[in-house]
């Protein structure tokens, strides 16, 4: 079998983004506590996990700057360096250059310029503290105590090589241990090498037995080897003592304790996911095919498909569990982006993050990344006050941003709110009529006018900075949101703070679907969306002039959407009361979707559009029947945008009358 190292270095870069995260949340961790030793340890295991690993695979650069990163924080450790400001910063530049290296390294291209000018401040507060960091003396000698003879025997698993690590890489991390001046002895154990007939080229048979002088402890030895202590057995014996070797039983333990995780290809899964979709069109038709059971036999078929049914919906769930993923992975860049725009704005801030673990398909994953950037950039430099306005105002001088994420009704919910000085609704609205959006006679709510930042080009903001504008690229942030089928609304309290909520699907693969008919044609809407469906009664409807029609239900006067006028379907009902309305809710708004009959609840396997249809903003989608015909997807964010006097020109497309069903998915 032929070893393909990409497939190892891939898993490398992916375990280094983990190990780069843990570093950067360390970091700004100490900022709190600067000197808790636990943090201060797992920042030092993140850096010297790269540096092991990526010398392992040859990444030279990226080995040697870590080598010094690891310097500096090895100092940090013994005490002999003390966390500030100017560490901080100094390290956090250090990660900059670390990620850059690490891009490098993956894709091509010329080493970050700042790398020479941080690797000489590294080295520089390495000497000023007097010691040599990680490559030994003084300030390492301090953490271990007196010098010792050790023996550190190392056995690595026969797959080693398999996985891609090189064993004399190991060997040689050990020299940084040994006391200047003196001999390191090494000897090769052959003792289960076997006969040449039954030798595995790619199997490791060797073990080594590494004899020196040093002063680092046992726990500093054995991090040296912490990036493969799962396919390494390592012995630390001291030459005046008992053989005290690491319990291989215990080493065991901590692996099978350890979180079981499996990485996917992305390809892979969605090729899993559409043969999921598959077998539920499958079996959607032969649920179909048996409606009308004809004695013992299609009873015993109809027990069977209430068998698959239950078996294809487990499957589908344990598929889109695999898809889905934390969003901690989103989550966890956002204080770094808070500490530095709070350090360039001059204003101090506290990053609060409450439900990471909240999962979402990955596919939507790195498209929150941008968007959330740009809302918390815009929370700290314009959200935020100064320190002596909030001192001014009462406040603590230290900014709060809070970042929130939950389930709601089968959508996931993230919430950014800032106790800043919340929106200026007179300045708002002022700019508004200036831009010709309103005129001067247009009454509005609060969160009507706050809903105005998202317009193209709006902003509040009394001056541009480098960082954000407060409305500046907020119209970019909702059509990203909104290209997700989510939505993102605002709340703002004068001299309170500011809310921006975001709404998403959990998935956008499949979904359960409300089934309707309006003439010949079936409509979806997403069953998360509706609240009920009913016949109104003559008394409950009504014309209000300005607002079209509306259906009266348990005191609110909700607007009627014609779904047949929208999308050009002939022979519909259009008596509200000869037909039937699905109250449908979208962001805490509510209307009436007018249909000619309920056909009931499905699951629906969501199909992309063909591009002459994906201009008619009321579609997010397809499916296909039990029966073989194409059923539309409504948006209702779209609908609701159509209610709200918001619709895109290109909503009304009567030219669409009888939609071809063949051509609506690619």
């Amino acid at each position: 079998m032929e070893i393909d190292v990409n497939d190892f270095l891939d898993a490398f870069f992916e375990e280094a983004e983990e190990h780069v995260a843990a570093f950067e949340h360390g970091i700004l961790d100490l900022e709190r506590a600067p000197t808790d030793a636990e943090v201060i340890g797992s920042v030092f295991r993140a850096a010297h996990s790269i540096k092991g690993a990526s010398g392992t695979f040859g990444l030279t650069d990226v080995a040697d700057f870590t080598h010094h990163l690891e310097g500096a924080l090895d100092l940090l450790r013994s005490g002999s360096l003390h966390y500030d400001a100017d560490l901080a910063s100094l390290l956090l530049s250090a990660l900059d250059v670390l990620k850059s290296l690490l891009v490098v390294a993956r894709s091509g291209g010329d080493p970050p310029a700042a790398e020479a000018e941080v690797r000489r401040a590294l080295e520089r507060v390495v000497a000023s503290a007097g010691g040599k960091g990680a490559t030994g003396g003084t300030a390492v000698g301090s953490a271990g105590g007196g010098k010792r003879q050790v023996s550190v025997r190392i056995r690595p698993k026969p797959e080693v090589m398999a996985r891609g690590m090189d064993p004399l890489v190991l060997i040689r991390e050990l020299a940084d241990a040994k006391e200047p001046g003196t001999e390191c002895t090494i000897e090769a154990d052959l003792s289960a090498l076997p006969m040449l007939d039954e030798l595995d080229p790619e199997a490791c048979y060797l073990a080594w037995s590494v004899n020196l002088s040093t002063s680092w402890s046992n726990a500093q030895i054995e991090e040296v080897f912490a990036f493969v202590e799962d396919v390494c057995e390592i012995e630390i014996t001291a030459k005046d003592t008992p053989a005290a070797p690491r319990p291989v039983v215990a080493a065991q333990a901590v692996v099978a304790s350890a979180p079981t995780t499996l990485r996917v290809a992305a390809d892979k899964l969605d090729q899993l996911l559409d043969l999921v979709g598959e077998l539920v069109i499958a079996q959607a038709m032969i649920v179909e095919a048996v409606r009308s059971p004809e004695g013992d036999h299609a009873l015993r078929l109809q027990d069977a498909l209430v068998a698959m049914e239950r078996n294809t919906r487990e499957l589908q769930e344990r598929v889109m569990s695999i898809r889905m993923v934390p969003l901690s992975t989103v989550f966890g860049r956002l204080p770094r982006i808070v500490h530095d725009v709070g350090l360039s704005c001059g204003k101090p801030v506290r990053v609060e993050i409450e439900g990471e673990e909240t999962e979402i398909d990955k596919a939507m994953v790195e498209q929150l990344v941008d968007p959330l950037t740009h809302l918390v950039r815009n929370a700290v430099d314009h959200g935020l006050e100064m320190p002596e306005q909030r001192r001014a105002a009462k406040k603590p001088e230290e900014g709060e941003i809070r970042i929130r994420a939950y389930h709601e009704s089968g959508n996931v919910v993230i919430e950014v709110k800032d106790d800043g000085g919340g929106m200026n609704t007179v300045a708002i609205r002022e700019k508004a009529e200036r831009m010709g959006l309103i005129s001067s006679e247009t009454v509005l709510t609060d969160d009507q006018i706050h809903e105005l930042v998202f317009h193209p080009g709006f902003s509040t903001a009394s001056s541009v900075t480098d960082v954000s504008g407060r409305g500046v690229g907020m119209d970019v942030v909702k059509r990203n949101i909104e290209s997700l089928k989510g939505s993102v609304s605002m709340c703002s309290a004068r001299g309170s703070g500011t809310t921006l909520k975001i709404r998403l699907p959990l998935t956008l693969a499949i979904l359960e679907g409300f089934a309707v008919r309006v003439a010949n044609q079936t409509f979806i809407l997403p069953l998360t969306s509706v609240v009920e469906s009913f016949r109104p009664t003559k008394s409950q409807v009504r014309r209000i002039l300005g607002r079209g029609e509306v259906i009266d239900v348990r005191g609110a006067s909700l607007p009627v959407v014609h779904l047949h006028r929208i999308l050009g379907v002939s022979n519909a009902q259009d008596d509200p009361t000869q037909a039937l309305v699905s109250i449908v809710e979208f962001n805490d708004q509510s209307f009436a979707v007018l249909v000619d009959e309920v056909l009931g609840q499905m699951q629906v396997v969501v199909k992309s559009l063909e591009s002459n249809y994906q201009h008619v903003d009321a579609l997010m989608g397809a499916t296909i029947l039990g029966d073989g015909r194409v059923a539309m997807i409504l948006d209702v964010q779209a609908l609701a945008k159509e209610v709200r006097g918001e619709r895109n020109p290109a909503f009304f497309d009567s030219g669409n009358a009888g939609f071809q069903e063949a051509a609506w998915i690619s």
